[in-house]
């Protein structure tokens, strides 16, 4: 029997203009599909001239600048386009998407259909919903009393996963496709019989409740910031009256 991490499974991961999932721009993504471990990926890569000026506090993260992109990057609208087209024939193939950090990632993927193409993501998926598979929530409910950081770099130090070139989307995208496979593999016992449609709803559960652990956190260090539960993907903010 092969279980969903040995399977067939999908990443996703943006680079952006900053960290705000409501005004923030991407400005490269990419998404990489493997079939089985050790395969070959495919892997499609957008380059984005987001139409706004790049923070050079982004610039240092990722090193895409406003003149790269301006020379090489198309415009958002046909790259939204299809970013939602592919991901929603991994839906419709039932193919896992692993994404680090969903709330952000997709939020600001919805933002910016919303944006340029006057859609939500979920209006591209039809019937087909997206299987989310986030390193992030599942590290932390399945060993949650580990010490340390949880980026990317540190799950993928942890669980033995080369990360070449960190911060390229695609490069990320499969770091974080190889961590989840590396969790499957070690966490067996306790993931083997959920299938990932069953560990998707676990995720809104779990997410919600490490919100609310940081957000407690947060309180008693006096530190003025929210927390959203949401998971894997952000509601709209209400229109300003």
């Amino acid at each position: 029997m092969t279980y969903w991490y040995e399977g067939p499974l999908a990443a996703f991961d943006t680079e952006t203009t900053g960290v705000d999932v409501e005004t923030d721009r991407i400005v490269s993504a990419a998404l990489v599909v493997q079939d089985a471990p050790g395969g070959r990926p495919r892997v499609s890569r957008w380059l984005v001239n987001p139409g706004v000026p790049v923070p050079a506090g982004a610039t240092e993260v990722h090193g895409l600048t406003d003149d790269h992109l301006q020379r090489n990057g198309r415009w958002p609208s046909p790259v939204m386009f299809e970013i939602a087209e592919l991901l929603a024939e991994q839906a419709a193939a039932g193919r896992p998407l692993v994404v680090m950090n969903a709330p952000f990632d997709l939020t600001l993927l919805d933002r910016e259909l919303r944006r340029h193409r006057a859609s939500a993501l979920d209006n591209w998926l039809g019937a087909a919903p997206l299987r989310v598979l986030d390193p992030r929530v599942l590290d932390k409910h399945l060993d949650r009393y580990r010490k340390g950081r949880r980026t990317l770099t540190d799950l993928c130090a942890h669980y033995g996963v080369t990360l070449d070139d960190a911060h390229d989307a695609a490069a990320d995208a499969l770091a974080s496709l190889e961590v989840v496979r590396a969790l499957g593999r070690r966490f067996a016992a306790r993931l083997e019989r959920l299938s990932p449609a069953e560990l998707h709803t676990l995720q809104t559960t779990w997410h919600a409740a490490q919100a609310r652990g940081l957000q407690a956190w947060f309180a008693r260090s006096g530190t003025p910031e929210t927390v959203d539960t949401s998971w894997p993907l952000r509601p709209e903010l209400p229109a300003a009256a």
